[in-house]
């Protein structure tokens, strides 16, 4: 828990302070409340006292009691805006954090448990900082300072205290003993249920298609039983503090009075009132005490999931990406005088959770303009080779080359802002068509967005400007230039047509993940996407499969026409999606068994003859 307090800015930092000077003064003000107690019972039990002093007393009772309201109002809200403030900083550094993930990464944590650490688990620490750091930091205090208090107002008072502050540090440890393991394990549980959650909804068409409602059902309702149990185990554990707390308070006020009352029978006539103002002080002190371990107590109901939750975020933040970023910028790269050219020297890959490789001695070029396709049976390495070149991996052995530079020289941004790529499984964004083919960063956008400080008024005022900014641009018309480049791309994609039926146009809206466009739709936009840029490099991960053979030869036929200076890289299942590639390589169980044109390789190329025969008549093959 402490490690994640790094985070903290300076303002919030000193506002802690300011904070900690409040609670001293509550605590102080709670403290000197006895005094006057004791005082207001000496006049009352004086016999002449005059009634202007009781007044006099009572109402320093109530001006310290307005101090100590006071104290806690400005400490809360201090707490309360620290807490908003940090923990909105901790959700935007772990957001950019998994932003630098790879898939590797991305492995290690699961799509459920990253989404639960920057929600619920930023949710506890929140709590934590609103609520337990006052009680943290003011429970120790008003308790030390509590017991130098009465230390010398009786040895038999001050021995009851102690005994009863044993009992309850002895019962609180063998509590926290106890639930610590389980408010990680419920974390854990969480994710779960989560990842259960998310893979149900994500998948609701193929759990109806196999009527197999009941079966996701069950497995809900075990995950939520888990949880449930680890919530209730610790809940019940918890449940005992109060009752304990309560109990230790009456026992210890009864051994007080029990014993004033043995004082003052044994105390002389001129002392029976001393002792007897005496154990009224003492009576609230050791209230004070008990209260103040009564505050710790619900510290440390807050702090075990607090401090796991910050250990899970502080996993995520301490987190670095196996693929570094280099230091040649496209400046630097420019200087080599290629363009658009790939070079795999040796390649070969292992994915990191794995012994086998992936890829072995794969070597080839493609010049700029070329269109290299990639053929092979499933898992032959195709996608594999293809994610090396916009470095969504690193290889293990051997050089690629992005315009004769290594691509782990490269800063990450300046290699991808080279290469336009279409995944195999289409990913659209809410928003507008125009949005989606647009997509990516602008000429003049900053390299990180800006986090303002929300902690401080200027903060905040930064704040509201960025958000007023980032609307104005969202309610924005699109530019005309870019709206034509968009037009241009779509045309290529041959996406146009679909796109003028919709309603709206360019500005239709699409709604998250495209789940209001069809397969074949959501393909052309994604390759419209890549276009868009005017990139280098285009990579098609197996980009046609989801197109008719029509469309498929239309988008190659407009790729070859408007993206000519491009190098194109396809991955392919089909062999009419690839027959007219200036180079064709073959892939077989990680290793290049074949290269050439289409001719060529089924000339000299078993592999690839096997799979031409597969898909294409004996007429089409020798035409």
């Amino acid at each position: 828990m402490l490690r994640i307090m790094k985070y903290l800015s300076k303002a919030e930092i000193g506002q802690m302070l300011i904070a900690l000077v409040t609670i001293v003064g509550q605590v102080y003000f709670d403290l000197k409340l006895p005094d006057y107690m004791s005082d207001i019972t000496t006049l009352v039990e004086t016999p002449g006292s005059d009634m202007k002093d009781i007044w006099i007393a009572g109402g320093k009772m109530l001006l310290i009691s307005l101090g100590s309201v006071a104290c806690a109002i400005i400490t809360g809200y201090i707490a309360a805006r620290v807490a908003a403030s940090f923990t909105q900083r901790l959700r935007s550094l772990e957001f950019r954090k998994v932003e630098s993930f790879g898939p590797a990464e991305m492995s290690k944590f699961s799509t459920a448990s990253l989404i639960t650490r920057s929600t619920n688990d930023v949710t506890q620490v929140q709590m934590f900082i609103t609520m337990g750091l006052q009680l943290i930091v003011k429970s120790p205090i008003m308790a030390v300072w509590a017991v130098c208090k009465i230390a010398g107002e009786g040895f038999e008072w001050t021995l009851a205290t102690g005994i009863a502050v044993a009992v309850l540090l002895v019962s609180i440890t063998v509590m926290m003993a106890m639930v610590m393991p389980k408010f990680k394990v419920m974390q854990t549980l969480t994710d779960n249920i989560n990842l259960v959650a998310r893979e149900n909804l994500t998948g609701l068409r193929v759990v109806r298609a196999y009527n197999a409602e009941d079966y996701q059902e069950a497995k809900f309702t075990k995950a939520n039983k888990d949880l449930t149990e680890t919530q209730l185990f610790t809940n019940r554990v918890m449940a005992f503090m109060m009752p304990l707390m309560n109990t230790v308070l009456n026992g210890l006020m009864l051994a007080v009075y029990w014993i004033g009352a043995y004082l003052i029978d044994a105390a002389g006539l001129k002392d029976k009132l001393t002792v007897f103002s005496n154990m009224v002080v003492f009576s609230n002190y050791s209230v004070q005490v008990i209260m103040s371990f009564l505050l710790m107590s619900m510290v440390f109901v807050l702090w075990p999931r607090a401090d796991v939750s910050a250990q899970r975020i502080m996993e995520v933040l301490d987190t670095e990406p196996i693929v570094e970023n280099g230091t040649k910028t496209a400046a630097d790269v420019a200087k080599t005088g290629q363009r658009g050219t790939v070079e795999f020297r040796n390649v070969s890959f292992t994915y990191p959770d794995s012994r086998e490789a992936m890829l072995e001695g794969i070597n080839f070029t493609a010049e700029q303009g070329q269109t290299v396709a990639f053929i092979g049976s499933t898992g032959s390495g195709k996608s594999s080779l293809i994610n090396l070149v916009p470095r969504f991996y690193d290889t293990s052995q051997g050089q690629v080359l992005v315009d004769g530079v290594d691509v782990r020289d490269y800063d990450l941004k300046a290699l991808r802002d080279k290469i336009g790529y279409v995944p195999q499984q289409s990913v659209l964004f809410k928003g507008t068509v125009a949005s989606n083919v647009s997509y990516g960063d602008q000429p003049g956008d900053p390299a990180e967005v800006e986090m303002a400080d929300t902690s401080t008024p200027a903060g905040r005022k930064r704040e509201a400007a960025l958000i007023a900014a980032g609307k104005a641009a969202e309610g924005a018309d699109i530019p005309a230039e870019q709206l034509n480049r968009v037009r241009a791309a779509a045309d290529v994609a041959q996406a146009s047509e679909f796109v003028a039926r919709m309603d709206g146009g360019y500005s239709a809206a699409i709604a998250q993940g495209g789940s209001n466009v069809s397969g074949g739709q959501k393909q052309r936009l994604s390759i419209a996407r890549a276009v868009y840029r005017h990139p280098e490099i285009l990579i098609f991960d197996d980009s046609f499969s989801a197109l008719d053979f029509k469309t498929d030869r239309e988008v190659r036929d407009a790729l070859a026409r408007e993206a000519k200076d491009s190098t194109k890289l396809i991955v392919a299942q089909r062999i009419g999606t690839i027959m007219n590639a200036d180079r064709i390589v073959v892939l077989d169980d990680g290793k290049v068994v074949g290269q050439g044109t289409h001719k060529e390789l089924l000339d000299n190329c078993d592999v690839y003859r096997q799979i031409a025969e597969s898909q294409l008549s004996q007429s089409e093959l020798t035409a």
